[in-house]
């Protein structure tokens, strides 16, 4: 019974290893008849007959993903004109490799490479001649800057290698490629500085890419939430950005990117929560005037999530709050309005997310007078009708244009969302339900973690030297130490100290 036993498992083994790796035949029908039947026959898979030292071949393309004037200028044309030597010799491709394994075959084909095979041979010739179409480099839509670069990653993953190794031309930018969906066989590109990154934060996203086992992988989207610490967090733990100039910023400061081939973001970790409210127009003016629109940015946090909250809180249980004058303005307007404060808040907040979804899938020239006449209108109408008072069109209005301020989209729905609990507390509470709510955000971001970075950093834990780059921004001069939440393997970093400025005989 045993030996029966290991016979079955060594039989299984080799139809395994058979199915895995399969000799290349030396009869050309052969082979061509295995990679048809691999690639059902498919209509776009052509071939052209070629011959070579006396051996009749094929060249076998997928004509959509291959550039066929690259096929004629570096293989049909080179093989005419010179009919001795070797194929790889001839062959004046930068790409080219043998291989005895037919299995690998159709794989290279669907990645829009070129195969040449020749009666008589048991390999086969691989040639890179992949198509490239892509658009041209513009600015993000979302990403806009006063000052500095304009331009933006696009869906090529070489033209964003290139965006990025233009801006930083140093040996120790190190590029790893994976493959990642069965399926779809995606590229990654992962980025990061030998000589900053920390070796144990590379070896967590490897390991955390490595282990990805989908059919179907799209859009980084899939792999933040394959890869993410906490996917149940309503907080965003890794950055999305379509702008060259901020992932160097970040590899500088030993994190790691994330590029994909076919889409324009690229994903940076480890984060905290304060990155998502810094944008690189901080660092292109006067260090003063660049806090002072950083504190504006925390600020539209607080309104947004906590404004509509408060609003109903005081209206609806604590309304001795108020100015005795503002009493009586407000009054006359609720009164009319046969909703309690929190109905009237959840259909202008409803309303208000209808019209802004409306305005984004629209067409652009159709979408902003949509959103614009649609604001207005509704808003009017629904006062003058008595459903909705004129404070609550206000606090939606001020609510909705802080949400926008936020130069990351995703931090940015996170505060639209967190305002729809933290009016049902009120609602219910008051503002006692307001404080409950509130801390429990505040313990949730300090409990949060990016990658073994505490999200809430430098703030939980407190390091007071990170502090100079959190809530405001301390002149280029003073900002000698990179962050520590990312643990980069050298914290300090060469600065303009202004000591010219003791020895300027100007001040004399």
């Amino acid at each position: 019974m045993m030996d029966l036993l290991r016979k079955l498992l060594s039989n299984n083994r080799t139809e395994k290893r058979t199915h895995m790796e399969m000799n290349v035949y030396s009869s050309l029908e052969k082979n061509m008849e295995f990679i048809e039947n691999q690639l059902f026959h498919s209509s776009d898979l052509k071939w052209r007959s070629i011959r070579f030292n006396q051996l009749e071949g094929l060249i076998v393309f997928f004509e959509s993903l291959t550039d066929q004037q690259r096929i004629q200028n570096e293989i049909i044309q080179p093989i005419e004109e010179k009919r001795e030597g070797t194929v790889d010799k001839v062959i004046t491709s930068l790409e080219i490799t043998k291989k005895s394994d037919l299995g690998e075959v159709p794989h290279a084909l669907l990645q829009g490479k070129c195969v040449l095979l020749f009666e008589g041979t048991v390999e086969v010739y691989v040639v890179d001649v992949t198509a490239v179409y892509k658009r041209s480099i513009l600015e993000p839509e979302n990403e806009g800057v006063i000052r500095g670069a304009h331009d933006g990653f696009i869906e090529h993953l070489m033209t964003n290698l290139y965006l990025v190794r233009n801006r930083l031309m140093n040996p120790n930018l190190v590029v790893r490629y994976y493959q990642i969906g069965k399926a779809t066989n995606t590229k990654l590109a992962l980025l990061y500085m030998q000589d900053l990154a920390n070796s144990d934060l590379v070896k967590e996203v490897d390991h955390r890419i490595s282990s990805i086992a989908m059919d179907t992988i799209f859009s980084p989207g899939f792999i933040t939430e394959l890869i993410e610490d906490n996917p149940y967090s309503l907080f965003p733990q890794i950055l999305f950005t379509e702008r060259p100039d901020r992932v160097v910023a970040h590899l500088m400061e030993g994190r790691v990117a994330i590029l994909s081939d076919g889409d324009p973001s690229a994903l940076i970790l480890p984060v905290t929560f304060f990155s998502f409210y810094q944008s690189p127009d901080d660092y292109h003016r006067k260090w003063m005037v660049g806090s002072f629109i950083r504190l504006l940015r925390l600020m539209s946090f607080i309104i947004a999530s906590l404004i509509p909250a408060l609003y109903i809180a005081i209206i609806g249980f604590h309304p001795e709050i108020l100015p005795e004058n503002l009493i009586f303005s407000v009054k006359s307007s609720i009164d009319r309005v046969p909703f309690p404060p929190i109905v009237e808040a959840l259909i202008m907040q409803i309303t208000l997310e209808v019209l802004r979804e409306a305005g984004v899938r629209l067409p652009s020239r159709v979408g902003q007078t949509i959103g614009i006449v649609g604001g207005l209108v509704i808003g009017e109408s629904v006062v003058r009708a008595g459903l909705i008072s004129y404070p609550m069109v206000i606090v939606v209005a001020l609510t909705a244009i802080s949400s926008f301020v936020a130069p990351s989209n995703e931090i940015s729905l996170t505060t639209r969302i967190l305002g729809f609990p933290l009016m049902m507390l009120s609602g219910m509470f008051g503002l006692i339900g307001i404080m409950f709510g509130v801390l429990f955000i505040l313990i949730h971001l300090c409990k949060l973690e990016s990658f073994g970075t505490a999200y809430f950093a430098p703030v939980m834990p407190l390091r007071m030297k990170d502090l100079k780059d959190t809530f405001i921004r301390f002149p280029i001069w003073s900002l000698n130490q990179r962050p520590h939440d990312p643990h980069p393997k050298r914290l300090n970093q060469e600065r303009n100290s202004r000591e010219w400025e003791q020895d300027d005989p100007g001040k004399e």
